[in-house]
């Protein structure tokens, strides 16, 4: 990851600290356990028992951690770092939800409570021409009539009004926004949904739909710079995350954008390793750049990675969400509904991309909710890889919903992995029961159990800001599959927490090849730890969300959980 042998080892002179803890649990199964840890500079130099680790010579034992439980850094191999500046607006979303600086936002339980949070942050606005801007807002909760621009209107006629979904794939905006961004009932562009009369509603619907907004969505998620990436590092912090992915930034042709990943990560009060994908396409309706000169881009980038930040990852958005009826689903399709979801990238585009990114060695995570999505990507795959074989490429499906045995059997055979949208079944579980695509396609959704009796490498995440940061929630979803209603939305696809905690520590490194460096505590790996009070696999699965996180240790530097960074 950038440092030579020498200095990823330091010098002679650095100081050996033994970490004794009440358990460590490795993930080596090698030795899956151990009584403490052994750190030299910013690396692992041996687990074991005080009497082994006596052995490596003189050494500071440190018994900061000596009743807590010592684990990997969680990894997060989706989630997107833009979050950490979302919270400079008002949060619209069904469920609670902590932002990274400890602060409670309550959900909002109706369009009426929806509402009133905006007149709210419209009254603290005193600029009469200020946008306001919300997020995290879902209408599949609140059946009846959807929210649109006339609801806004009541708001403010003359301020624009921006909302941004929950999924990111959907937004509602008030008529002043519409007249300023030139949205009419001329307006062409798939995804503007109009009522009867032919005019425009307010909502939104995709990313061809959205890039028309051109005045305000961009200050949504905010130039990127060392604040919002610094409240996604405190939010990573305080859920145990050591390496986290920033699953699709565009701007990675701009060296400005380069030198505040760079920059802000080198910091030594940064907790956190990052990787960082650039989107191709699917974002914004068009090509981010040239295809061609894109994967130059990030192919030089690579060999300038460093050990706290990475570049060489691309990230396309096939298809759309369930929950939004976009995604791209095979027969039987919804389950009251003829739609097949939306192209969110055009196949035949697609194809082309991706081969080129496959061709220059760079490794392609592709946002694939629909089984036809799917199956584009595996037929894609098979094809690139019999037109410029690779071996170990590591290519993965991301969300990966819908998802057949047989697609996975598939995966297997093509060495493409699966990072699965566990928080979904919380989240959204009693809508895909119930709405969106019923009990029988619902109980295979997110099918961790079918991907691994089929031998796929998986994680599990979070899509954060769309879901909370927070591994060890997304392991209760996965192993308990329970709704918010309490259902079961699919039994034979639990998985066992042992199968769940490894999804987020070395299985999550595995998928972004990052398995020799971080993942596991083992001598050689960088010093990244989770540190909890309680052991994960010694818990009932409903309490995991409920161990506390005491903190993290990266690169064998200490960051204690809290609200301030």
């Amino acid at each position: 990851m950038g440092s030579s042998a020498a200095g990823a080892w330091h010098e002679a002179e650095d100081e050996l600290v033994v970490y004794p803890a009440r358990l460590v649990r490795t993930l080596d199964p090698g030795r899956p356990t151990a009584q403490a840890v052994a750190v030299r500079g910013d690396r692992i130099r041996a687990v074991g028992t005080l009497d082994e680790l006596a052995a490596y010579g003189p050494a500071r034992v440190d018994d900061r951690y000596a009743g807590r439980v010592l684990l990997p850094g969680f990894v997060e191999a989706h989630s997107h770092a833009s979050g950490g500046g979302l919270w400079r607006f008002p949060y619209l979303g069904y469920l609670d939800r902590v932002d990274p600086d400890g602060t409670s936002w309550p959900g909002c339980k109706s369009v009426a409570d929806v509402l009133g949070r905006l007149r709210e942050a419209d009254a603290g606005l005193p600029d009469p021409d200020e946008p306001l801007i919300a997020w995290g807002m879902d209408p599949i909760f609140y059946p009846g009539e959807r929210l649109a621009a006339r609801h806004l209107d009541g708001i403010s006629e003359r301020r624009p009004i921006y909302i941004q979904h929950q999924s990111f794939h959907h937004a509602t905006v008030n008529t002043a926004l519409m007249r300023r961004d030139g949205i009419t009932r001329d307006t062409a562009v798939p995804g503007v949904l109009k009522d009867a009369n032919g005019d425009p509603v307010g909502e939104l619907a995709e990313s061809a739909a959205m890039a028309l907004v051109k005045s305000v969505r961009g200050l949504l998620a905010g130039a990127l710079d060392a604040a919002t990436l610094g409240g996604f590092a405190r939010d990573a912090r305080n859920q145990g995350i050591t390496t986290a992915v920033d699953l699709g930034n565009p701007d990675l042709m701009s060296e400005a954008t380069v030198g505040i990943y760079r920059d802000t990560a080198a910091r030594d009060d940064f907790p956190l390793r990052m990787s960082v994908a650039a989107f191709a396409f699917g974002w914004g309706g068009a090509a981010v750049a040239p295809i061609r000169d894109l994967a130059e881009r990030l192919v030089a980038l690579r060999e300038r990675s460093t050990d706290k930040v990475r570049f060489g990852l691309v990230k396309f958005i096939l298809d759309g969400t369930v929950q939004g009826f976009t995604a791209r689903v095979d027969p039987p399709g919804y389950l009251r509904s003829a739609e097949r979801g939306v192209w969110v990238c055009a196949p035949e585009e697609f194809r082309a991309a991706f081969e080129v990114c496959h061709a220059a060695g760079l490794q392609v995570h592709a946002h694939c909710n629909g089984d036809q999505a799917t199956e584009l990507f595996l037929d894609v795959v098979e094809t690139s890889l019999q037109r410029h074989p690779r071996w170990d490429h590591r290519h993965t499906v991301t969300h990966s919903q819908l998802s057949t045995a047989a697609q996975y059997r598939r995966m297997a055979t093509l060495g493409v992995g699966a990072n699965i949208f566990a928080n979904h079944i919380w989240a959204f579980g009693d809508k895909h029961l119930d709405v969106t695509v019923g009990v029988d396609r619902a109980s295979r959704m997110n099918a961790a159990a079918t991907a691994l009796r089929c031998g796929v490498p998986i994680s599990l995440h979070s899509d954060s800001p769309v879901t909370p940061l927070g591994p060890l929630a997304t392991m209760k979803h996965a192993v308990t599959r329970l709704t918010q209603s309490g259902r079961v939305m699919g039994e034979f696809e639990r998985i066992s927490s042992a199968e769940a905690l490894r999804a987020v520590t070395i299985g999550a490194a595995y998928l972004l090849k990052l398995d020799s460096q971080v993942g596991s505590v083992e001598a050689g790996k960088f010093a990244d730890l989770a540190v909890l009070a309680e052991d994960p696999l010694a818990v009932a699965p409903e309490e995991l969300p409920g161990i506390e996180v005491i903190g993290t240790v990266v690169g064998g530097r200490h960051h204690p959980a809290g609200r301030a960074g």
